[in-house]
């Protein structure tokens, strides 16, 4: 009897090398995929880390009875009662400056973004652009400008408005950039038109029309200018007086004139003030950019 011949051997007999290759080819990509993956965690860890590590540690600062002895020493509320107790008048400040802020950056900023957002010139272009400067210029150099232009009028450098005044400069970009970008996503001016052909008013158009079909930008940006506003330190601290301290500037006094637990019992006070805005900017899907918005209000 003939023994078969290489070619004639069924494919149940078949060598599995070529199988058995193409595993052994593909283990080293499936190593080297997970070392990658495993250093990209490591990495975001670290940078986690030394990013939430900072505030774990002023947050139990302003906790423990004595900083230097650490948690051995004991927890307490008594630095949050004195920080309280000496600067609850701060507290109320900066919200009624980041209330008045959001007023009037509402009622500029939403206008401004829709016509912006509308307008294809080159003259809307270097409006939107312009309306950058405050941010990218740091707000000392804004707070001298408006010092140079309205230091002369003692009553109203003295007041509360001087800060409202900065807070909205350096803030409107943040509105007009969100309104801007929902604004240019939507197709408003179809839905305009035809609400105009039906014999609608301007002002009835723009209110049942424009400003839902913009609601996702307005959220944004007032989000935006609120965190901004109640964090805002710079600007403040060059336009402040005794009787305007906010909660940034009182924050820079506590750590410079007391203890560290005082300091650091004022930064807890500050977090929750300010951790709220920003739980619910995650939460709502929004930045101050406006884009996430923008994907949000099309679902």
């Amino acid at each position: 009897m003939q023994p078969l011949s290489e070619s004639s051997r069924s494919p149940a007999h078949a060598s599995p090398a070529p199988h058995a290759n193409r595993v052994a080819r593909g283990a080293p990509r499936a190593s080297g995929a997970r070392a990658i993956a495993a250093m990209q965690w490591s990495v975001t860890l670290l940078l986690c880390a030394f990013l939430i590590v900072p505030v774990v540690m002023s947050v139990l600062a302003g906790l423990t009875v004595n900083y230097f002895r650490g948690l051995s020493s004991g927890l307490t509320l008594r630095w949050l009662e004195q920080v309280w107790q000496q600067y609850h008048g701060s507290v109320a400040l900066s919200f009624a400056v980041a209330l008045a802020t959001l007023a009037i950056v509402l009622a500029i900023g939403v206008p401004a973004g829709y016509a912006l957002a509308r307008s294809k010139s080159r003259v809307a272009r270097a409006i939107e652009e312009a309306l950058v400067l405050p941010v990218a210029l740091p707000g000392l150099a804004s707070a001298l400008a408006l010092l140079v232009v309205y230091g002369g009028f003692t009553a109203f450098r003295t007041s509360l408005w001087f800060i409202v005044a900065g807070h909205v400069v350096f803030t409107l970009p943040f509105m007009v950039r969100a309104v801007a970008a929902v604004a240019a996503g939507a197709d408003l001016r179809t839905l305009e038109e035809g609400a105009a052909s039906l014999g609608a008013p301007f002002v009835t158009r723009f209110v049942t029309i424009v400003l839902p079909n913009l609601r996702a930008g307005i959220v944004a940006g007032a989000l935006a200018v609120l965190t901004l506003s109640i964090g805002e330190f710079n600007l403040t601290w060059m336009l402040h007086t005794p009787d305007t301290k906010t909660l940034p500037v009182g924050l820079a006094d506590t750590y410079a004139s007391m203890r560290i637990e005082v300091g650091s019992a004022y930064t807890i006070l500050f977090l929750l003030m300010t951790l709220p805005l920003l739980v619910a900017m995650q939460w709502l899907g929004v930045d101050p950019s406006g884009t996430r918005a923008v994907k949000r209000g099309r679902r």
